[in-house]
Parts: structure tokens; C-alpha cells; sequence
């Protein structure tokens, strides 16, 4: 059986990397850029970062910023109406996932009309073209939607996340410049760094996992746990770290898929409007511990790559609780709660479970799963 890999064509790493977004914009004929971002952002002048650039060489943008934390349809569809007046032929996105996400719906519906009804996206949708050119600026470490085939939007009517998975999505450069993480406030710099945690560990022990995504996901692993301590104390060789590792954690499961975790995580951003790194940073030990039986060994490995000694040595049990420990030990270290007792409502547990269960990730889970089995996985966190 073939195994398929997408990633950016082009992707530019490292403190500066922003620079070379004329340079691209040129060399590619683009002739004005749709920036899409977020409120925030352009209130810490963030956004203003890349737009300075864009107006040092004169080349005209216009920017959309109407953008939630969990980007829903109607934002979708306000950037579609806004960009079909826009002119422009290419979209760069600054941001982190909801920005990112939101461009490359917009993106995807403006090349592909039939598929206006942003509900059609969800899952593996059927699209014909590639979308509009996307050049992605992440402005955290965490959700690696610059070199992902994936984008998550809420549909708000119906309390859900809807997953879309679509080779035509993928931003054409990705351009991940630590100084456009630098000031993320601790709290953030922790959720997204453990969600990028997640996305490597769910990836490395998926279904679909294979050694080529094996070596992304282990190396991610690795970077991310020495790294993101020091991300959130700010210090330069923590972003630096962060930056890589997380877009890492990206190369690998954005082409295996992932696991529960997120499917459990989806739901409490929907009905909670959760940060979605926080809910899969206080999930994922506890789903590692029900996974641990169907993945083999990987957990020796994920413990050594997290910085436990002795792994050699250790029995089954003994490495995979090393691994978890170490997980769990990490998320305590930079500030995630320890449970959902403060989030989730008992009484809303069978939709969570029902919901997670319809989640385009639950099938990669290592092991096979029930409705039950994730109403007793929320029940053990509260």
C-alpha cells in the first residue's frame, strides 16, 4: 500500500522569516494580498508586522479581521462576501489556527462556488480546485495549520466542531518566524504548546502512522518537551524550539490523522467555547492510559523523547506509565488545569460523548472505541 505525503511547497524558518513575504508575493505575480487575522492581533499590532512589509514595496491589501478564537461559519461566509469585492488574488494569513482556518475556508469556497454551504466542507470534502493562494504566518506554537491539510470550524447553531480535511487547502508558503510568537501571554504559549504536544503523540501512535511520520512525530515530541518550558518563561530559545517542533508535530499528523483526544477536545471549544489546547492538554494523559493496550511499544519511545532516562530497562508497564507521567508531569509544569470539573456540566456529558464519537479524528484512535467508553473517559476528568 502507497503511503501519501502533503506538505507546504515552500516554507521559510527562523527568527526574520516574515521578511521574505514580498519577496514570495513578487516572485509569485500576486497583485494584492487579502490578509486575513484576527481581532487581537491587530490590536497588538501584530497583523501590522507583515502589513508594514506589504506597504514598504506598495503592494495593496485589504484586511479581514472578524474572526472569533473558534472560528464559526458566519465567519466564514462574512470573509467570502468580503473577499469576492476585495480583488485580491491571494490571501496571507496571520494568526494562529482560527485565522489560518477561517483563509483557508474562505479560500476553498471561493474557488470551489459549489460548495458555498460551509457545512459541505466537513470531513474529506469532494473539491475539484486548489484554493486561493494562501501564504500562512503563525503567531503561535501549537496548532501547525500552516502546513496542515486540515482546518476546524464551529458550526454555532448545532454546538459542533466541524473538521475539514482537504488536500486543496494547504498554504502554498508557510513563513514561521519565532519573533511573531514572542508575545503570547503564558497561558496561551502553554495551551498551544501542549495541543501541538497532542498532535504529535496522537499522530505518532494513529492508525495511519508510518515511519516516515514516525521520525516527524518522535523528533517533535523531543523539541516540544525541552522547549516549551522555556517558551513560556519567554526566553528565546524556547520560541525558537516551540516553533520548530510544533510545525514538526504538523508534518507529521496532518498526513496520519489523529485520535480522541481531539474528538473529545472538539466539543468542549463548540459548547464550551474551551481553548482548544487547554481541553487537550487535561484529556490527554487520561486517553493515553485507556490507549496504552493497542500501541505496542511507542510509548518507550515517547517517554525516552520527553527526557525519561532508564527506558531501555523498563517493562511494558513500567514505560508506559513513565510516558504518561511525563505528559501529565509537563502539562502541571506550565499551568493547564488538572481536570474539567470547572468546564464541563455533567448533565451535558451524552451530547460531549455523542458528538466526539461523529468526530472526523475518532477513527485513527489506536484503539477502538464507544460512545460509552468516552462518556466514562469525561466522567473520569470531572
Amino acid at each position: 500500500m502507497s503511503q501519501r505525503i502533503v506538505l507546504n511547497g515552500t516554507s521559510y524558518h527562523g527568527k526574520g522569516a516574515i521578511a521574505d513575504i514580498v519577496t514570495e508575493v513578487k516572485s509569485r505575480g500576486f497583485k494584492k494580498a487579502f490578509v486575513c487575522s484576527d481581532p487581537d492581533l491587530v490590536k497588538l499590532s501584530l497583523t501590522a508586522k507583515v502589513t508594514s512589509l506589504l506597504d514598504a514595496d506598495n503592494i495593496p491589501y485589504e484586511v479581514f479581521s472578524e474572526i472569533k478564537q473558534n472560528p464559526t461559519i458566519k465567519n466564514v461566509q462574512d470573509g467570502v462576501e468580503v473577499f469576492k469585492v476585495s480583488e485580491a488574488d491571494c490571501i496571507i494569513a496571520v494568526g494562529g489556527g482560527s485565522a489560518i482556518d477561517t483563509a483557508k475556508a474562505i479560500g476553498i469556497i471561493i474557488t470551489n462556488p459549489d460548495f458555498a454551504d460551509v457545512r459541505s466542507l466537513e470531513g474529506v470534502a469532494p473539491t475539484k480546485n486548489p484554493c486561493v493562494p494562501i501564504l500562512a504566518v503563525p503567531t503561535t506554537a501549537g496548532t501547525a495549520a500552516e502546513v496542515t491539510i486540515n482546518y476546524v470550524i464551529t458550526d454555532e447553531e448545532n454546538n459542533r466542531k466541524m473538521v475539514c480535511v482537504d488536500t486543496h487547502d494547504i498554504p502554498i508558503v508557510a513563513f514561521v518566524d519565532p519573533d511573531m510568537m514572542a508575545t503570547m501571554p503564558k497561558s496561551l504559549t502553554a495551551a498551544t504548546g501542549m495541543d501541538a504536544l497532542t498532535h504529535a503523540i496522537e499522530g505518532y501512535i494513529t492508525k495511519g502512522a508510518w515511519e516516515m511520520t514516525d521520525m516527524f512525530h518522535l523528533k517533535a515530541i523531543e523539541i516540544i518537551a525541552a522547549s516549551l518550558p522555556g517558551a513560556v518563561n519567554n526566553t528565546p530559545e524556547g520560541r525558537e524550539g516551540m516553533a520548530l517542533g510544533q510545525y514538526l508535530a504538523g508534518m507529521g499528523f496532518s498526513n496520519v490523522g489523529l485520535g480522541i483526544v481531539h474528538s473529545m477536545a472538539h466539543p468542549l471549544g463548540a459548547l464550551y467555547d474551551t481553548p482548544h489546547g487547554v481541553a487537550n492538554a487535561i484529556i490527554l494523559p487520561t486517553v493515553m492510559e485507556y490507549n496504552a493496550e493497542a500501541t505496542g511499544d511507542k510509548y518507550k519511545y515517547i517517554a525516552a523523547a520527553m527526557g525519561v532516562e532508564g527506558t531501555e530497562n523498563m517493562s511494558v508497564e513500567e514505560y508506559r506509565k513513565a510516558a504518561i507521567d511525563a505528559v501529565r508531569q509537563l502539562s502541571i509544569d506550565v499551568g493547564i488545569p488538572a481536570d474539567l470539573k470547572d468546564i464541563v456540566k455533567p448533565e451535558d456529558v451524552q451530547f460531549l460523548a455523542e458528538s466526539a464519537y461523529a468526530d472526523a479524528c475518532r477513527p485513527g484512535n489506536p484503539k477502538d472505541t464507544s460512545v460509552e467508553d468516552i462518556i466514562e473517559l469525561y466522567k473520569s476528568l470531572l
